[in-house]
């Protein structure tokens, strides 16, 4: 048996992120000798979506690849859930004649398509996007045309061929996530695309986009309900079944990360800044003034339940291929032991 236990997440905000910035993970042993380290450190460049797949390991991050790792038969446990808000628009050209989610009628939506990944993350989260976005105003998929974008990495430069005038713009956003849509909208050859978070802000700010509506801070919270919203952290179902105090003592600092930062607000923007790679001014405009205060951990009903459905919408769309029992997914031992301790 090893006696190491890895953990990773994903670069957006978590109180897992916020525990390791603040020095709170690093690698300590338990009496029997394990020891719970960064799996960046040990498996330095392993993919997001295998890290779920992965045996001896815990991660926080988005639900997409983490229901797919549990549909793909992964033995995982959730153990607890984040619920982080944050900015998803659906943006248009600022000339295409589409002032609110009822002119999409008819219109094209451009959907990323990255066909060589196992499990197709962006497109499963703007798909879902612009699903709730539909919603909001009492439309569907079905009245729209969805459109494929190959989302590879976008040539604004160089080759002989310059790039129209609009396309120039994406220069410094080469490496933004939304770049392949980008280029798609001001081409014209979309009518819309979906961002979020603080490289989708930024982009949209860089093209000079008109946003249609943003969703991320809508009032019913199944209409915000995504890949983010919202996130898992998982443990191996064997790591939970031999080493359960060790699990609990893993969540705790978790738990108490969030804790910590309710009461550290700027220090919190900082850390999230690093976590996204994003400057902190979009981070500040895609996450709003209250991001410290929801940086916590819990198992509530509301977002099990959010969970559950957002695994039945990518069942039915074909990103996974085998159903499961999402309530049956949590195990809430961990967190009963964590919050018994701190009363």
């Amino acid at each position: 048996m090893t006696d190491t236990i890895s953990f990773a997440r994903s670069p957006v905000p978590t109180p897992l992120g916020i525990a390791v910035h603040l020095g709170w993970l690093s690698g300590e042993h338990s009496s029997d000798g394990m020891a719970i380290k960064s799996l960046h450190e040990l498996r330095p460049g392993e993919r997001a979506h295998s890290e779920y797949t992965l045996r001896n390991s815990l991660r926080q991050g988005g639900s997409v690849p983490a229901i797919w790792a549990r549909g793909c038969g992964a033995d995982t446990r959730v153990i607890g859930l984040s619920w982080v808000d944050e900015s998803q628009l659906l943006i248009t050209r600022a000339d295409a004649g589409i002032a609110t989610v009822r002119d999409l009628r008819g219109r094209r939506i451009g959907l990323p398509s990255r066909p060589y990944e196992a499990i197709d993350i962006f497109r499963a989260t703007a798909l879902r996007g612009v699903f709730n976005a539909l919603l909001s105003e009492g439309l569907a998929l079905r009245d729209v045309e969805l459109v494929d974008i190959a989302a590879a990495q976008v040539p604004v430069s160089g080759g002989g061929v310059q790039p129209a005038p609009r396309e120039r713009a994406l220069a410094p956003m080469l490496w933004n996530d939304y770049a392949a849509e980008c280029v798609a909208l001001l081409r014209g050859d979309v009518d819309a695309i979906y961002v979020k978070g603080a490289q989708g802000l930024e982009a949209a700010h860089l093209i000079g986009a008109r946003t249609v509506i943003d969703i991320g801070f809508h009032p019913d919270p199944m209409i915000r309900n995504n890949n983010g919203t919202p996130r898992p952290l998982t443990v191996s179902g064997s790591v939970l079944a031999q080493h359960p105090d060790l699990v609990a003592g893993f969540l705790q600092l978790v738990a108490q990360a969030g804790d910590w930062a309710r009461s550290h607000p700027a220090e919190t923007l900082h850390y999230v800044s690093q976590e996204t790679a994003s400057p902190e001014e979009w981070v500040h405009r895609a996450y709003g003034d209250k991001l410290h205060r929801h940086l916590g951990i819990d198992l509530h009903p509301q977002s099990i339940q959010a969970l559950a459905v957002f695994k039945d919408f990518l069942l039915e769309w074909g990103f996974i291929a085998q159903d499961f029992d999402v309530w049956r997914w949590v195990d809430a031992t961990p967190y009963k032991l964590v919050t018994s301790r701190s009363r």
